[in-house]
């Protein structure tokens, strides 16, 4: 789904300004606490939050002074065809600016804005500015063929060159029979600098397949199909097929290669095109429940077939033809599960990978207090909210969601991998019907697993390098272990010398086992073996503290705080800023070791 933009809003004087803008546009408006009194969402930061939603590939208008957006972006440049939209305007709306993402549609947009306005908007990108166009952003429903060469012919262009229109003249230029060629074609075409190469994306193409065919069969039965019709491969808008081949591997990597979506069907919606299948099968219905896959899902996406049903032992495809290219894409998507894990709550420690997913998910789902601590990321969408210890029922409906073609994110604090969800999430996929498992769609969806700081790593990088040598994790929680295996896991940890972080290390029902896993590790390492407390990570009420191991009081920890217990060899030193404890790996021997060596020689 695209993602739509957001307005920033930071000053009661830019406010009004915001929600005309957010109004053309039909997206929210985030303000900055304290200084506006009407958002739909709040933030504290103005450069943390710009941040943030730029590293997410959110389009960003802020109405604000351009440097504020400048500096809160800066560190995060790097690839200008990737970069998200970023937009200013001036508090009065009488100037619109973009900065950022002009081969995104800034300029697109920043010129919407102003004509909503009625300001000016301010583009300086060159091409912009000669002819009012980025040749190398079309129209939607057009691709570029050879993006590499769009720098130099625009660079000729503004020498003077000209143009020359091949075809429909999709940028409305005058035609000067000039020295660079625009050419739009349905059929390949070799590009230039000289030439830029545009396709309509008028065609959808129909696939089918046997269970885990090759995904090279058909590729290559693809590749040779759109040749020998004439057809370049950029003009097509998206692949289609039946529902029940949505987790294909063939038909994900084909519609990966040809750079568009998979779009799916269900059996009676492939079963009404049956009168206009030219090769229908009554092998396939029987299978299915329709008539024919590759040809139905060609002409279920809308237009005539153009290429009948063409097959290889294992696949089959087909393609229809649209008068007007394909931009409102029929059928679903195959949905996906995004498996996220978003640090201790606090945005600096949100990877942008997972920033990004959850911008781009329709539907938020988890314990509630972990998607408030998204804060104006998760403003606007659906959240679908389950309390502490409906585990289960959250993966099952987030999996379920997603089976339904939507885009869920399945939000976890910490790193969902570590003692979260990720886990719990593959094992519903793995059990049987009979073991109360989930539907044949929920199989069928994407999962997409995005690391997060776990409370380890943060309460580490607090402590400083407690984990410099060995370590492992256990969780005192006998709720979902049996209490047997918790203490044989510490009699082990113990005397393999690991330091340990403790994970759930009480509850208000459960004070004991801490306690004893204390007792246990006093066996085995010193009294005064360095231990860290460390309370709501990365939150406004972080707490840190040490003590000696024989000094931990159970008391004083809670389901918020990870308890860090040093091996044998951890230290605590006592530094400018405070105590810091790290765990030597044993430079200090292999130092001693090359000296001894080097005076014996």
């Amino acid at each position: 789904m695209a993602v739509k933009p957001v307005v920033l809003a930071l000053s009661r004087s830019g406010e009004e300004v915001a929600h005309r803008v957010a109004a053309l546009l039909g997206a929210q408006v985030h303000g900055r606490a304290g200084r506006v009194a009407r958002a739909d969402a709040v933030f504290p930061n103005a450069l943390d939050h710009a941040r943030d939603l730029f590293a997410a590939g959110v389009p960003v208008i802020g109405v604000c002074a351009s440097g504020i957006l400048i500096r809160a972006v800066a560190p995060l440049l790097a690839d200008k065809r990737a970069e998200p939209p970023v937009v200013s305007v001036s508090d009065d709306g009488a100037v619109v600016v973009p900065l950022l993402g002009g081969h995104r549609g800034a300029n697109r947009l920043a010129s919407e804005i102003a004509n909503g306005l009625e300001a000016v908007a301010a583009v300086t990108t060159a091409g912009d500015v000669a002819m009012g166009v980025a040749l190398d952003a079309p129209p939607e429903g057009y691709r570029l063929a050879n993006p590499d060469h769009a720098k130099g012919a625009m660079a000729a262009l503004l020498d003077g060159q000209g143009v020359s229109i091949r075809g429909e003249n999709i940028f409305d230029l005058e035609d000067r029979g000039g020295a660079v060629d625009l050419l739009v074609s349905e059929a390949p075409a070799q590009g230039s600098a000289a030439r830029l190469v545009y396709h309509p994306q008028r065609f959808a193409l129909g696939v089918g397949c046997a269970r885990n065919a090759d995904p090279e069969e058909l590729w290559a039965l693809v590749c040779d199909t759109l040749d020998a019709a004439g057809i370049a491969q950029g003009a097509v808008a998206c692949v289609a097929s039946i529902d029940l081949k949505a987790d294909e591997p063939a038909m994900n990597e084909v519609a990966r290669r040809l750079g568009v979506p998979l779009r799916l069907f269900t059996a009676g919606e492939l079963e009404a095109q049956a009168e206009r299948l030219a090769n229908p099968s009554e092998v396939v219905f029987a299978e299915v429940g329709c008539h024919g896959v590759s040809e139905g899902a060609a002409l279920a996406c809308g237009g005539d077939l153009v290429v009948e049903k063409r097959k290889t032992a294992n696949a089959t495809c087909a393609v229809s033809r649209s008068e007007s290219p394909i931009t409102d894409m029929p059928g679903r998507a195959r949905g996906r599960l995004s498996v996220v894990g978003i640090g201790p709550g606090q945005a600096a420690w949100r990877t942008p990978e997972v920033s990004r997913l959850i911008a781009e998910a329709e539907e938020l789902v988890g314990y509630g207090l972990y998607i408030d601590l998204l804060g104006p990321l998760a403003a606007g969408k659906t959240r679908s909210d389950f309390p502490l210890g409906g585990e289960e029922a959250r993966c099952r409906y987030a999996l379920e969601q997603a089976a339904q073609g939507k885009n869920v994110a399945l939000v976890c604090s910490g790193d969902a991998g570590i003692y979260a969800m990720g886990a719990l999430v593959f094992e519903l996929l793995d059990r049987g019907a009979e073991e109360h498992g989930v539907s044949d769609a929920a199989h069928r969806v994407e999962v997409v697993c995005s690391p997060g700081v776990s409370a380890l790593q943060g309460a580490a990088a607090r402590a400083g390098a407690p984990l410099g040598h060995d370590f492992c994790t256990i969780s005192l929680s006998d709720l979902l272990t049996p209490r047997e295996d918790i203490l044989r896991r510490l009699h082990a940890a113990a005397e393999g010398d690991f330091v340990i972080a403790f994970y759930n290390p009480v509850s208000k029902t459960r004070r004991t086992l801490l306690a004893e896993a204390r007792d246990i590790l006093l066996r085995h390492r010193p009294a005064e073996t360095p231990v860290m407390l460390a309370s709501s990570l990365g939150r406004p009420e972080e707490h840190v503290r040490y003590r000696r191991l024989d000094q931990l009081q159970v008391d004083e920890v809670d389901m918020l705080t990870v308890v860090l217990v040093g091996s044998s060899n951890s230290r605590l030193a006592q530094l400018g800023e405070g105590p810091r404890m790290f765990t030597p790996r044993g430079y200090a021997r292999k130092i001693d070791g090359d000296l001894a060596a080097g005076a014996g020689t």
